[in-house]
Parts: C-alpha cells; sequence; structure tokens
C-alpha cells in the first residue's frame, strides 16, 4: 500500500515522523495483545462491573487502588455499610465481592461508598452497564439490570463505503414537549429515515450524562446507556429493526473527556483526581470544564477500549463517530490555532498517546467488524487521520469535512449573494486530501444549538413564521427555499465520500435547538422536531423535504461518490457552477437574478436527461424546466471552463436553480 508521504508530497519533509508514530502504535498494541487481535485482550467490562455467575450467584468487581475500604450499598440493605457488602482486596488495585442469588434483585439500585485515606464518597461503579435518575431527587445511581436476553432478529447492515448519515439525538426526536424514547424513535422516526433516502443513521448521548443540556456531551457513565431514554432492551429493538430496514447504526461516543462531577463519574474516584486522568491543570479542560483522559496509562487504555469492544458486542452498533477529537490530538486542544502548518500535526504539541489510543480504537473496531467503520470529528485536519493504517495514517474511515458547513454559514452571513465565487465554493466543497475520505454536510447539529442559527433561519429569518404557507409570496422566502436546495445539492454532489444531515434540516425545521434549562424556564419547546410541519401539506417544508429525499436517493441510486467530481465550469460573473461525477452533470446557477438560455459547455458525447431539478413545482420552485427533458450535444469545443471534450452541451438555467443531467 502506497504510504501517505508518497500520496502527498507535502507529507515526505514528515517522513520519519510519520514512521516513529507507526512504530509507537504497533509496540503499544503488541504490549495490549501481544501477537494476537486487540478483541481477545480488551475485555475489562467482563471481568469489572457486576455480573450473574452461572450458579445464579452474583460477583462485583471494582478497580480502585487508592480505596482503603470499599462497600456495596442499595436498595438491599437499606443504604447502610455493612460488612456483608463489604468488597474485598485482590491484589492491583482490585476489589471483588461475590454474593448469593437472593442478595440482589432485578430492578434494585446501588452504588459504593468508597473510604480512602484521609475521606471517602458514594460512588457510581465505573463499569456500571444501567445508571438510572431518581425523579424526586434527581440524584443517579446503578440499577441491577438482568432481564431476559433480548433475541436478535438481524444481522449488521453491511459495508458503508459512501454512507448517507441522519444524524439524530432520541430524546429531541419527538413532537411532543419531553424527552423522546427509544421506542417512539423507533416507530416513528426509522421509517422516515427508511423513506427519505439515509441508510445510516448517526446517534448522539447515547452514553449516560447528568445534564441533559449538555447534548451528550458531558459523559459520566461511559457503559451504561442513557436511562432517559428508556431500557436497554428497547434501544436493541431500535438498532435490529434499522438493520432490517437495512440502516446501519452509528453511536457518537465520547472518549475526548468525562463530565468533571464526583458523585457520577470518574472524577476523583478513589479520592485521587488522576485514576483515568492527567493530574493537575492538564487534567482539566479548559474550556469544557471537563476531566482529559491520560491515554498514556494502561488503566485508562483497557477502559476505553473495552468500552468501544462493549458497545459493538452488546448493542450490534456498526461504528462510532469520535466526538472532540482535536481536543484528544493536542495538548492545548486545539484552541486557538488555524492549523496552517502541517508541522503542527507532528511537533511536540501533539499528545502522541492520544494518536496511539485513535488508532488502537479504529483497528478494534475493524476486528470486531470488517464492515464496522469510524469517523473522526477533528477540526485540525490533522494529516493521515483517515488514512489507512497500513499506509502510514491513523486509521479512521472517515474525517467531518467540517470547514464546509463553516463556509456556507461565512458566505450566507457576509456576502451578499451577487459576491458569491463559484471557485470559492469549489474548492472549499471539494479540498480534501487523496489519501482519505471525508464525510461532508452544509450543517449538522452544531450550527442548531442555542446562539447559533440554521441554514434556512439564517436565509429567511423572522420570515419563515409568516411566509411558509403553499400560497405566500415573499422574495425572502422564494430566496431562501431557491438557495436551501443549492446549498445541499452542492454539498452532498461534491461531497469526498459521505454525507450528513441533522434531523429535520432536510425540510429546513425552523429556530434553534435549546435544550431545557433554568434560563427558559425548563421547556423543551426547542428541544423537539416538529414533524409535522414537513407532513400537513399546507407548508413549504414538505416540499423541500421532497428534493432532500430525490437528492439522496438519486446520490446512492447512481453510486455518485463513487468517483471523483470533475470540474467544467466555474464561471464567476453569471454566478454558475458545472461539474460532472460519474454518469451525471450537475449544474448549479447560484444567480439572484440572471437567466441563461442556450448556456453552452464542453461535455462528453451523448443525450442527457434531466433526472432531477430544483425548479419543479412539487419541490417548491416555478416549473421553468422539464424533467425528463433530453439534452444531445453537439461536435465542437465550448470556450466556456473545462475545454477537455469536443462537443458542447447547450441548457437553459434560470436563476438559482440546478439541474442534474445522467447520459443516456
Amino acid at each position: 500500500m502506497k504510504q501517505i508521504y508518497k500520496t502527498d508530497p507535502w507529507l515526505e519533509p514528515f517522513k520519519d515522523a510519520i514512521k516513529a508514530r507507526h512504530q509507537r502504535i504497533l509496540a503499544t498494541r503488541k504490549h495490549i495483545a501481544g501477537d494476537g487481535l486487540l478483541k481477545d485482550a480488551v475485555n475489562n467490562h467482563m471481568f469489572f462491573g457486576l455480573h450473574r455467575c452461572a450458579d445464579g450467584s452474583w460477583v462485583f468487581r471494582e478497580f480502585a487502588p487508592n480505596a482503603s475500604k470499599i462497600y456495596l450499598i442499595g436498595d438491599f440493605n437499606n443504604w447502610k455499610r455493612t460488612e456483608a457488602y463489604s468488597l474485598k482486596p485482590t491484589g492491583a488495585g482490585n476489589w471483588e465481592i461475590t454474593l448469593p442469588e437472593i442478595f440482589l434483585r432485578h430492578g434494585e439500585l446501588y452504588k459504593l461508598y468508597i473510604e480512602w485515606p484521609g475521606g471517602g464518597g458514594e460512588r457510581i461503579p465505573s463499569y456500571a452497564t444501567r445508571v438510572v435518575q431518581d425523579p424526586v431527587t434527581k440524584a443517579f445511581a446503578a440499577q441491577v439490570w438482568a432481564p431476559k436476553p433480548y433475541q436478535w432478529k438481524h444481522g449488521h447492515a453491511g459495508k458503508r463505503p459512501h454512507p448517507m448519515i441522519y444524524e439524530c439525538h432520541i430524546g429531541m426526536a419527538t413532537e411532543k414537549e419531553k424527552v423522546g424514547t427509544f421506542e417512539e424513535f423507533r416507530k416513528d422516526v426509522l421509517p422516515r429515515v427508511k423513506a427519505l433516502g439515509y441508510d445510516t443513521i448517526q446517534i448522539m448521548a447515547l452514553q449516560e450524562h447528568p445534564y441533559y443540556g449538555s447534548f451528550g456531551y458531558q459523559v459520566s457513565n461511559f457503559f451504561a446507556l442513557s436511562s432517559r431514554f428508556g431500557t436497554p432492551e428497547e434501544f436493541k429493538a431500535l438498532v435490529d429493526d434499522a438493520h432490517g430496514k437495512g440502516i446501519a447504526v452509528v453511536m457518537d461516543i465520547v472518549h475526548s473527556h468525562s463530565v468533571d462531577n464526583v458523585a457520577e463519574g470518574l472524577s476523583e474516584f478513589d479520592g485521587r483526581d488522576n485514576l483515568y486522568f492527567y493530574s493537575g491543570p492538564q487534567g482539566r479542560h479548559p474550556a469544557w470544564g471537563s476531566r482529559c483522559f491520560d491515554y498514556g496509562k494502561d488503566e485508562t487504555r483497557y477502559y476505553l477500549l473495552s468500552n468501544v469492544k462493549y458497545w459493538m458486542e452488546e448493542y450490534h452498533i456498526d461504528g462510532f463517530r469520535f466526538d472532540g477529537v482535536t481536543s484528544m490530538l493536542y495538548w492545548d486542544h486545539g484552541l486557538g490555532k488555524d492549523f496552517g502548518d502541517y508541522s503542527l500535526y507532528f511537533d511536540s504539541g501533539v499528545d502522541e498517546n492520544a494518536v496511539i489510543y485513535l488508532s488502537l480504537a479504529t483497528q478494534l473496531v475493524k476486528e470486531m467488524n470488517p464492515s464496522g467503520f469510524t469517523i473522526a470529528e477533528d477540526v485540525s485536519a490533522m494529516a493521515g487521520l483517515a488514512a489507512p493504517f497500513e499506509a502510514g495514517g491513523v486509521g479512521f474511515d472517515f474525517r467531518m469535512s467540517m470547514g464546509v458547513a463553516d463556509h456556507w454559514i461565512k458566505w450566507i452571513k457576509e456576502l451578499r449573494d451577487e459576491d458569491w465565487s463559484t471557485g470559492a465554493i469549489w474548492w472549499e466543497l471539494t479540498g480534501k486530501r487523496a489519501e482519505e475520505k471525508t464525510i461532508s454536510y452544509a450543517e449538522c447539529h452544531d450550527q442548531a444549538l442555542v446562539g447559533d442559527k440554521t441554514i434556512i433561519f439564517r436565509l429567511m429569518d423572522k420570515e419563515m413564521y409568516f411566509a411558509m404557507n403553499n400560497e405566500s409570496q415573499n422574495d425572502m422566502v422564494e430566496r431562501g427555499i431557491a438557495l436551501h436546495k443549492l446549498i445541499r445539492l452542492a454539498t452532498a454532489a461534491t461531497a469526498g465520500d459521505g454525507y450528513l444531515n441533522f434531523m429535520g434540516n432536510e425540510f429546513g425545521h425552523p429556530e434553534w435547538i435549546d435544550f431545557p434549562r433554568e434560563g427558559n424556564g425548563w421547556s423543551y419547546k426547542y428541544a423537539r422536531r416538529q414533524w409535522s410541519l414537513a407532513d400537513n401539506g399546507l407548508l413549504r417544508y414538505g416540499k423541500l423535504q421532497a428534493f432532500d429525499s430525490e437528492m439522496i436517493h438519486l446520490l446512492r441510486r447512481e453510486n455518485i461518490l463513487s468517483e471523483a467530481p470533475e470540474l467544467l465550469v466555474s464561471d464567476e460573473e453569471k454566478k454558475i457552477l458545472i461539474f460532472r461525477r460519474k454518469n451525471c452533470i450537475f449544474a448549479l446557477n447560484f444567480s439572484p437574478s440572471g437567466s441563461f438560455a442556450d448556456y453552452g459547455l464542453s461535455a462528453p458525447d451523448g443525450k442527457w436527461v434531466d433526472i432531477l431539478d430544483s425548479d419543479q413545482s412539487r419541490f417548491d420552485g416555478f416549473d421553468r424546466l422539464k424533467e425528463g427533458d433530453a439534452h444531445i450535444s453537439v461536435p465542437g469545443k465550448c470556450p466556456n471552463g473545462n475545454q477537455a471534450y469536443d462537443h458542447t452541451l447547450y441548457l437553459y438555467l434560470p436563476a438559482r436553480t440546478a439541474m442534474v443531467l445522467k447520459k443516456v
């Protein structure tokens, strides 16, 4: 396999650093797994925590090397510290207790009381797989969970070389002003995802987190599925149903940091602040107020790698989006850096322990499921991060192309429509290294969180409250609807290797996301999805949704992302962008007022048929184009744009419209 410093000449000066990084990863893998598989070596979750034995008894183990005494407390002993529920040290920082079957029952709550030199306190076990919150006191506790085993019906969804991802959050996926459930999502949203054409769901906030408004980013219990959405069996049914529909399930996994809470999380678990974390200031994130893992510690590596294995093993997850990778990779968490110099990817500012951990995690996923895949959320665009390990990369299958969304917002906010540059759009949408795969998106959940605005809200502002009915006539709304379609088609059709949409944004969901908090009176009004806006037939949202669905189906049907895009025209004066990908030509006119008849471009010889255009009335357009119309190229080069072809194609391109032509 060709090494990344051969495919990217800019990496040649860092060849030795790349080789050294590769060797460090191999050495750490050997340290953990010897000559065997990682998946056979990382089984902490099978040893620690609460487990049912073959004879019906229970065994509980915990790792707390600084502890001097540990008690199991809970419903079963009235939350009292008694010798009958006292754990015994077994060496190497491990503690253990074995209890008869009658001592613990399904559904009972429990915690640990850990004593250490100079203090003590209640803790939730670090490997707890079920944690629940008291509705009155709001306190969290582990729960004995031993129901009848779930019977899986379907296998994994298979490989996703070009995933079409529907990003979602279970709690806010309901229209009701409350926390949505796994069952509601399974019954109401999964069929919707299937109909829209997306083949992958990326679920946020699955790991237990004390504060709902953190969007799941302040994780307290890494092995526990958030109980606010339902039971483990209900989530398994959701995953199973998704697989039955041919939809892969990706989990947003947070290994970049841990909540600082002592009562609920790992912080000061056994009285020390560095059991799994860096000591002192390095162990605390200056912007997030959370704890930073020490990826160089064996106990941390085993903990987090076992966590990856657990989610795949227990819940049949197909892959992971690793959150906050930039924060992991750099000692300064990437704060305030523009990463304009390749040396920043290899100098002393990089936490090489984190690089090693992430590479091992990607290898583990592939060992668990050869069709499994990983996505890195990294704003630094570290070279090699999404390149194969064998080629000298870290091993992620994909990297989020985070600059695309930022640039759409920048263009909308800072430039008049007349000043948009088709060349800049093309450059930003297609710019990536040859050795890496990327997931593009016009907007994800980040652009909708309170304090920011969705694309549709930036385009229409308050007008969308008054002029989204089908009969309305409003210039700002017309502009917003037209550009919303163009922005999405341009982003998806130029995507490196996959495309992502946050739920509801396909139809231009209004307003922002704001989870219940003291500042809004603990309201759920903005922490939900108003599906009825797209479904009632009275509003324009439904037509935006129809366009998005046809776009996604087309891209999948024609396997568009399997070949790189080729620029045909970038007309700065007329604001026209035309490119070819696979067997299709995508023609977009961003001009706010200029419509062009018989616009010529050099194109491969043949008959080209309009298979999708944004101007159809069913997409809230003006029917200036006719779907199904054939366009036949004529001999002769065209002076516009790319002159690689000896034939010219003439098109009618109305203002603010896009069309897709297929060669037949």
